[in-house]
This record gives C-alpha cells, structure tokens and sequence, in this order.
C-alpha cells in the first residue's frame, strides 16, 4: 500500500512539475534553435529538442529526492537547483524515442508528453525530425481516413479491434482496392504502426506523389490467445497457428466482407516489424494461396538476438532453396529490411545472401539505425513503392 501511495504521489509531482515548467517557459528564453518536439502535449515547453539533437529536460518537483531521465535505454541523472531538475542528454538519432521518468524509483510515463504504448506498457516518447524524410510528416495533400473498428474473433471468441486505413477518394468513389495487413512487433498492439509508424501519412504522401498505389492498410492486434491457451507467437510454423488462423479465417473475411477489396491473392501483402517481420515470414511465405507480397523487417528469426539458433530455411519454407523457380512465381514482391546497427543486421544479410544465391528474388536493403521505428518507417515507405505494380 505504501509503494502505491508512493506511486500516486509521483504522478502527482510529475504533472504539477510540468505543467509549472510549461507556465515558466511562457517568460523564459530558451535556448537559440531549440524547439518543442510535436511529441510534447499542447507544445508544451518541455521536453526541449536542442540544435544538435540533445534533449532538455525540466522538471518542477521539490518534493522529490531524486530523478532519472530513461532515454532510449541509457539513464540520466537529474540535478536539482531550489526543487527544479534539468537535465541535457546526448544527442538523439533521429526518429521516435520512447523515455520514461524515474522518480524515487519509481518509473513513470511524463504528462508532458504524449504516451504510446510500447516496451509493453504505456511510455512517453520523443520525435527527433529527420532533414529529407517530409513523407513522414502530415503534408497539404488530400488525407485518407483511420478508424478503429471491431471484429468477432472466433480464436478468442470475442471482439477484438482492428484499425484500418482507407486511402483519399474511398469514401466517395465505388473502386476497389488492393489491402496491406501489418503487423507490429512485441510488446506493441495494433495502434503502433499507425501511431509511431505513422502509416497514415506515408501512405497519403506516397499515393499524392504517384510513387504508390491507392491502397488499403489494415493493422491488427497480433497478441492472440486461443481459448485453449495457445498464444501466437514464437519462431516456428508451429508457434504461428494461432495467429495464422486468426488472420487467415478471421481479420481478412472481415475486411473483405466490410471493404471495397480485391480478393484475388495478388492484391493482397503482408509484413511487419520484429516479431510481425517473423509472423509475416511464416505465414506469408507459406500461404502463397492467400497472399503474393511479403514484405519482413528487422525479424529476430535469422539470429542477432537472445534465443535465436541458426535457421534451416528449406525446413522452414518448404522449396525456397530447392524449388527456387516455383517460389519466385508465387510471388511479386519478397522485400527483407533491418537497420544497420540492429544486432540482427549481420544475420540478416548472411540469410538473404544463401537466398539469392539459391536463386531467390529477394529484394533487401537497410538503413541507419538500430531497431527504432524509424527503421520500420523507411521500410513501409519502400515496401509500398513496390506494391500492386
């Protein structure tokens, strides 16, 4: 009881605390070329993004004996001067960063800024803008529609959300359109590729420039639990059933039924990031009756990471090395990205390697980064140019 009081106590300091630095960075002058992230909630003052992609932090909290600052997985302590703590941290890569506050121990989310949930949990985040990338940013072109809408699942035997992009022009014309279905990594929900990934205004600017066809984005939930207590997941065939039913005899007879869809295999794709980079490799590779685009991002499954063992492709993916011919005419686009300082990136391009010189019409590419979302931008972004074509 003690501890939970504790905790009520830190939201309280911690919104108190912000929301007087906020009313004090109305009379004070910041720092030359600093700005208030989009990330900060009403463009409050704090956080504050410096010139060099440092990060100021101010916090009114006098009551507090200590705090950190959780940026990014490195820790930063805060001094205090008269119950005000600050705090400059090194500079950040551009993208999406997920940081939390630690006061007296205890971890917690900033009301300063807005929270999304990842790491399992709902955090904080900053956005560092990166120069060039403006199809990440909402731009004055015509805007498609996100809404979050639900289905009956009959794997959980309940109603579960989906959220759905529709591209500009759907509501008001009669054509059908091809269908993306994206997948999140762990510890994430079907809000993390529209929210930090930002799949709405990539596919609006995308589509406006010509680069990519009108097509439809479906993200979904992929933390399934049967109600025999499988759970999808896991690197193997086997360990994506749940989530393989889920998708297959589920989510897409419902978007078909309730969208303007091409229902032919060619107009449908399936990827994701990380742990949907892996479910998006099995399922999508060995379903080429339901799906012909595959696109996978910065999966775990090729190693890199705690647990992983080498793969055996050809057990994996039935003909991929010995029926290279017959895999290549199911599909038109085959597309693997990792970040280029991602632990998996060496792994990564030692198995597309064994692919294409079996013969495999793999594309790859990578990207500066570790495994951040802004990776996974980038990786949208290009699997999409490719798609419907």
């Amino acid at each position: 009881m003690k501890r939970f009081y504790l905790f009520l106590l830190t939201i309280v300091v911690a919104t108190y605390a912000c929301t007087t630095a906020h009313a004090q960075g109305m009379r004070e002058s910041f720092p030359e070329g600093s700005v208030s992230p989009v990330t900060n909630i009403n463009r409050g003052s704090y956080p504050r993004l410096l010139k060099d992609n440092s990060v100021m932090f101010r916090i009114n909290a006098p009551a507090a004996n200590s705090i950190q600052v959780n940026l990014g997985g490195k820790r930063y302590d805060m001094t205090s001067d008269n119950g005000v703590w600050t705090v400059t941290t090194d500079p950040q890569v551009p993208g999406f960063h997920y940081y939390s506050l630690i006061i007296d121990g205890v971890s917690v989310a900033d009301p300063a800024s807005r929270s999304f949930y990842g790491t399992s949990r709902w955090s904080s985040a900053i956005e560092v803008p990166e120069e060039g990338m403006d199809d990440f940013e909402i731009q004055d072109v015509p805007h498609g529609e996100v809404r979050t809408v639900y289905y009956y699942s009959k794997v959980e035997e309940g109603w579960r959300p989906v959220m759905i992009y529709t591209p500009a022009g759907y509501n008001e014309g009669n054509d059908s359109y091809p269908v993306v279905y994206i997948q999140h990594g762990g510890g994430e929900d079907h809000r993390g590729w529209i929210e930090q990934g930002r799949t709405a205004e990539i596919m609006d600017n995308l589509i406006h420039a010509g680069k990519a066809v009108p097509m439809i984005v479906v993200s979904s939930n992929s933390n399934v639990q049967s109600r025999s207590g499988g759970m999808g997941g896991g690197y193997s065939w086997q360990g994506m059933q749940t989530f393989r039913s889920e998708i297959i005899d589920n989510i897409i007879p419902f978007v078909e039924k309730n969208y303007r869809v091409k229902k032919d295999r060619k107009y449908r794709a399936m990827c994701g990031l990380s742990m949907g980079g892996g479910q998006s490799f099995y399922i999508g590779l060995r379903s080429p009756e339901v799906f012909a685009n595959v696109g996978v991002f910065s999966t775990g499954m090729f190693g890199g990471i705690s647990g992983a063992q080498n793969i055996d492709l050809e057990n994996e993916v039935p003909g991929i090395l010995t029926e290279t011919d017959k895999f290549n005419s199911n599909f038109d686009v085959f597309f693997i990205t990792c970040g280029e300082q991602d632990p998996r990136i060496q792994h990564t391009r030692n198995i597309v390697a064994k692919m294409q010189d079996a013969g495999v019409k793999v594309k790859f590419n990578s990207y500066p980064g570790d495994h951040e979302w802004q990776v996974w931008r980038k990786s949208l972004h290009e699997f999409a140019q490719y798609l419907f074509k």
